[in-house]
């Protein structure tokens, strides 16, 4: 298992919605995307659409989109497996995504759906990705436009021509981390809600719990009560006190089908601790796969 330090000279991956009213008004090449989706009601993020979006942007669905396909080839397991990179890329170009262009994802989630994306976007090798910073109540507080109706819903009709980069963000396997469990250079942080953790509940997989030595870092507790990240240094502070002396280039993050974990991907990134790694299967693939240990802390 090889983890993939954070680059100082990565571009910062959150976008404030002041400066992305400036760059769209004054015409640049970005596109941004609404990720918003609903877990128990899949065709909720579409009427959310509908009801207001960012003038220009493309809906994206978790299932549809950004997950593999049933049958398809896919890159992780779990509830909301990863579609291959080569995949991804060529439903980036149906989107009309070109090479130099500013990626945007935002949603009403609190920014895990919008993660996603932007994970995938880093991923596949893109450079220029950012979350819109506290998603869309952020930018209809900042008076930014509505658009209404599913006339943007489709992307672009012009091609794009995005192609494969190296992986800017590492995914890492079930299969490897069970093989280093244990192992002290190894730090596993758990995006779930404490409850899921510990066991008590399990809303949406068939075994509760957590994988053994998991620390537990709910993904909320990487916002403040305006659902913007938190300041860098409060970050570090926070992150440094759950991992006590580990070193950050080990943590592996994970939830239960690798969408809530990326906020801690983004909050470890302002923190200056890196860029940790994920493991997309999550507690939904480890927890469905014969012979890997679950604990419970009830």
């Amino acid at each position: 298992m090889t983890l993939t330090p954070f680059h100082p000279d990565d571009d910062a991956p959150l976008i404030d919605a002041s400066t992305l009213q400036r760059r769209l008004q004054a015409g640049e090449a970005v596109r941004v995307f609404d990720c918003s989706f609903e877990l128990a009601d899949p065709a909720a993020g579409r009427r959310q659409y509908a009801d207001g979006h960012i003038p220009g942007a493309v809906h994206v669905h978790l299932d549809d989109d950004l997950s593999a396909a049933p049958g398809a080839a896919r890159a992780s397991g779990g509830r909301h497996p990863l579609p291959t990179r080569a995949a991804f890329v060529e439903r980036l170009r149906a989107w009309g995504v070109r090479q130099g262009d500013t990626l945007v994802a935002y949603d009403r989630q609190g920014g895990m759906i919008a993660g996603r994306l932007w994970w995938m976007l880093r991923w596949c090798g893109l450079r220029d990705v950012r979350l819109l910073d506290g998603g869309w109540p952020a930018w209809c507080a900042a008076g930014g436009a509505v658009a209404t109706g599913l006339a943007d819903m489709a992307a672009s009709a012009a091609d794009g021509d995005v192609t494969l980069a190296p992986a800017r963000v590492p995914l890492v396997s079930v299969g490897e981390v069970a093989a280093r469990l244990g192992h002290p250079d190894l730090t596993l942080v758990d995006a779930r809600a404490a409850a899921r953790f510990r066991g008590e509940v399990e809303p949406l997989d068939p075994v509760a719990g957590h994988i053994p030595g998991a620390l537990n870092r709910p993904f909320t507790d990487n916002f403040g009560p305006d659902g913007r990240y938190k300041a860098a240094a409060e970050l570090r502070r926070q992150w440094l006190q759950l991992l006590a002396g580990r070193d950050p280039a080990g943590v592996v993050v994970h939830c239960g089908s690798g969408v809530s974990a990326v906020p801690h991907v983004v909050a470890m990134m302002l923190a200056g601790l890196g860029t940790p790694a994920l493991m997309a299967g999550s507690w939904s693939e480890w927890c469905t796969t014969p012979g890997l240990p679950c604990a419970r802390s009830v």
